[in-house]
């Protein structure tokens, strides 16, 4: 079922969301080499317990994973796409850090993610960051009331397709607002007109993501990792926004950050 919010559960959520595009500011700017991802796992631990924040992860015990998964945020290096376990691992110059983050507070979730190249990155790279940043731009663009879903998938399929990635289809976007995982699922290529319509109050978490190769995945020994298929590096970039009546709302950003970002 899809529950619709009101304005003032948006609201709600977007105190939330601040709160994640905080941390996810914080733990970007600690992600240098030589820092080891666990030391950015304990602090986000340490800032979720400060702010009095509930974990979406912590106990996540999906099917497609072996869980419960115990820990705070996902820290995904290089071909890692997705569900990246914390472990000790030291960043390299040239890594590519992509950090997935949710929580609860006052019983609103809010999740996001961002893609960080750790040092000098190759130009390979820095073009595909860039590109599911452009994505989930166009994504959230398409989200206004009176569209569909499909033109949401659509917008950010078409930044893949225009830039030569190719786009997985098992793993996309979701709604969310009391728990991380509801109804809708948005695939990240999709058919504009087609789908459910958008109303105000609907809640969605996008996140496009796409590697610089295969669109195909190999799960890891520590049952959550998933990686592509042929070893090249991925990114991720993930937003929560809210469709309103005045059209698509960023709920995942730090205050005083311009909603087209």
């Amino acid at each position: 079922m899809i529950e619709l919010k009101s304005a003032d559960e948006i609201d709600k959520m977007a105190v939330t969301g601040e709160f994640v595009a905080q941390v996810l500011a914080t733990l970007s700017d600690e992600a240098r080499p030589g820092v080891n991802l666990m030391q950015l796992e304990l602090h986000a631990r340490q800032l979720v317990a400060d702010r009095g924040a509930t974990s979406c992860y912590w106990d996540y015990a999906p099917s497609f994973g072996r869980g419960p998964f115990r820990n705070v945020i996902c820290l995904s290096v290089n071909d890692a796409v997705l569900h990246g376990k914390p472990h000790e691992r030291v960043l390299r110059t040239g890594d590519v850090l992509s950090l997935d983050f949710a929580v609860s507070i006052d019983g609103w979730v809010a999740d996001s993610a961002v893609t960080v190249i750790v040092g000098d990155g190759d130009d390979e790279d820095r073009a595909l960051v860039d590109s599911t940043r452009r994505a989930l731009a166009a994504g959230v663009a398409a989200a206004v009331p009176g569209g569909r879903l499909g033109d949401v998938s659509a917008a950010i399929g078409e930044v893949a397709a225009d830039a030569g990635y190719r786009v997985n289809l098992e793993f996309g976007g979701h709604g969310l607002g009391r728990t991380m995982h509801e109804d809708p699922h948005v695939p990240n290529r999709g058919r504009r007109g087609r789908g459910m319509l958008l109303r105000p109050g609907l809640t969605l978490a996008l996140e496009p993501w796409w590697s610089r190769g295969s669109d195909r995945l190999t799960i890891d020994a520590d049952g959550w990792t998933l990686r592509s298929a042929d070893g090249s590096n991925t990114a991720h970039s993930e937003h929560t926004i809210a469709v309103t009546e005045h059209g698509p709302r960023i709920l995942t950003q730090c205050a005083g950050t311009p909603q087209t970002e």
